[in-house]
């Protein structure tokens, strides 16, 4: 068979009784037309049939492909988003009775029962007592995106209840995790996404959860290492806790200072007390160590006492590794916090000072901290009667990676005619907005290699996305420049581009001058 157009065949299937079979048959019937109708059919010959499939050329089409998705028309522009905004407030209906002719797939259709009392078969009371909100729900479909809501609803052990107590999750990740479910959309907020992680994973949705672990990992910095490595810990992320260590070790100084820092739990302040690879002065792990300390009093409803935040530390005091501070560190710092006891103060102090030195609870060995990698872009470097002079003109590069990495400094050129001193700001910057600088100075002794200068807290660098390293030097004497440049570097697993900046003004570009090195952790 053919359509009307004559053009596609439609899959049918026919089962035709053969005409011979039934005039056979019919014989039959009449010439034994007084015995039994039981007798009769059980000596009838069996009825043949013949099965004939039309099979069609093309693919059947789903409402998505037939009706793609589209603005609606402006008549109904207003009524859709009515209906979106409706969605974002508790128990609201559709008023319109053929609200369904909006939504051309079941997919938006679907979208359309998301925080909606229609139909709705099932009410849950989310959030802990007193900042409850009351969401409805509809079984069939949160059983399809969920196994944990299948077995509540439709497994041996359901129970049927018209609702549901889940005091442990908060209301706005509970909506999160149900717009993806329903709208197949995923809306995630730094204030909610830990929330919405810990959702995710209770009721067993996985692509949600991976979602929100990639927010968490772009939004990943100083601030927030620390808690999100708790959280991380917690849920059992392994690869979220590598970056989160990466983090914490590049820049610990910013980590333990963050208001962050005192949030985490004691086994979170244990591993990170016991890092051998904090890029940290030991005093900063002191202080980090008190504060967290301080707010742990707080969080056990206890006075904030020496004697009450040693308590709280416990044997995790021990952890910090006194013994291995500046003594100027020691003796103005942790001598005089009354942390220590008289006998731990004489046993450091003897420590520093004494031949035999006496035994210590503390860990004494320093840690061994991030070993700094160096990407050098020139191949040669020289120096010429008239060049390189500075006079206060910025030197700029623009560079980008393709792994996350941590800027600590640069390293600079220095004189060429013999010792000299330099003045040096260096600045790094991403779309104009300055993310680190430093003023400071440095000593070069009159050869060509290259000089570190520091940034005060390593910067943190993302992949894929240029940014502007600058240096503005003050100095008299004229001074090396690199020459034969590279437009891409590989340091280690680290792929380093560079391209010319608009900022330098003193003629630093890719082929060449200043800026020969940028000095990172990865």
């Amino acid at each position: 068979m053919v359509d009307e157009k004559g053009k596609n065949m439609k899959c049918l299937t026919f089962f035709l009784m053969l005409p011979e079979t039934v005039k056979n048959r019919s014989k039959k019937s009449s010439k034994k037309g007084n015995s039994s109708s039981s007798s009769s059919s059980s000596k009838l010959p069996p009825v043949c049939y013949e099965i004939i499939t039309l099979k069609t050329k093309k693919k059947k089409k789903m409402a998505a492909d037939i009706f793609p998705r589209k603005k609606p028309a402006n008549t109904n522009t207003t009524a859709v988003q009515q209906y979106h905004q409706q969605n974002l407030n508790n128990n609201n209906t559709i008023p319109a009775p053929n609200w369904q002719g909006l939504y051309p797939t079941i997919r938006e259709r679907n979208a359309v029962m998301f925080n909606n009392d229609l139909m709705a078969d099932v009410h849950f009371v989310v959030g802990p007592p007193g900042a409850t909100q009351r969401l409805p729900g509809h079984k069939y479909v949160l059983a399809v995106g969920s196994s944990v809501f299948h077995a509540m609803f439709y497994g041996e052990l359901a129970e049927d209840k018209d609702e549901i107590r889940i005091p442990d999750v908060e209301p706005a990740a509970f909506l999160a995790m149900l717009k993806y479910i329903y709208c197949d959309e995923i809306d995630l907020a730094a204030d909610t996404v830990l929330a919405t992680l810990y959702a995710a994973k209770k009721y067993i949705v996985p692509h949600l959860a991976r979602a929100c672990v990639t927010f968490l990992e772009t939004s990943l910095s100083a601030k927030n290492a620390c808690v999100l490595l708790s959280q991380s810990c917690l849920f059992e992320e392994p690869d979220l806790t590598q970056r989160c260590w990466e983090v914490i070790d590049a820049q610990a100084e910013l980590a333990l200072k963050s208001e962050g820092f005192c949030d985490i739990d004691f086994q979170t302040l244990e591993s990170i007390l016991r890092r051998e690879t904090l890029n940290a002065k030991e005093l900063v792990v002191f202080e980090a160590a008190l504060s967290w300390a301080e707010v742990e009093c707080q969080r056990q409803e206890l006075t904030a006492t020496i004697e009450n935040k040693r308590k709280v530390l416990g044997k995790a005091l021990y952890l910090i590794r006194i013994p291995t501070m500046a003594l100027d560190d020691f003796a103005n710092g942790a001598a005089q916090s009354g942390i220590l006891t008289l006998n731990e103060t004489n046993d450091i102090f003897l420590w520093y000072t004494a031949a035999k030195k006496p035994e210590l609870q503390f860990v004494s060995k320093p840690r061994k901290g991030l070993v700094p990698q160096r990407c050098h872009r020139f191949q040669s470097c020289a120096y010429r009667s008239n060049q390189w002079r500075y006079r206060g003109r910025c030197d700029s590069i623009q560079f980008a990676v393709d792994k996350r990495v941590f800027i600590a400094g640069f390293g600079l050129y220095g004189s060429s005619c013999g010792s000299a001193e330099y003045s040096a700001k260096i600045e790094l910057k991403r779309q104009g907005v300055i993310l680190g600088q430093n003023l400071s100075k440095y000593f070069s002794d009159g050869s060509s290699n290259t000089f570190p200068v520091w940034f005060e807290y390593p910067v943190q660098i993302e992949p894929d996305t240029f940014y502007t390293a600058s240096v503005i030097l003050d100095g008299n004497e004229l001074s090396y420049f690199g020459q034969e440049g590279m437009t891409e570097v590989q340091c280690g697993k680290v792929t380093v581009q560079f391209q010319c900046s608009s900022d330098s003004t003193n003629g630093t570009g890719v082929q060449g001058g200043q800026i020969p090195e940028l000095i990172f952790y990865a």
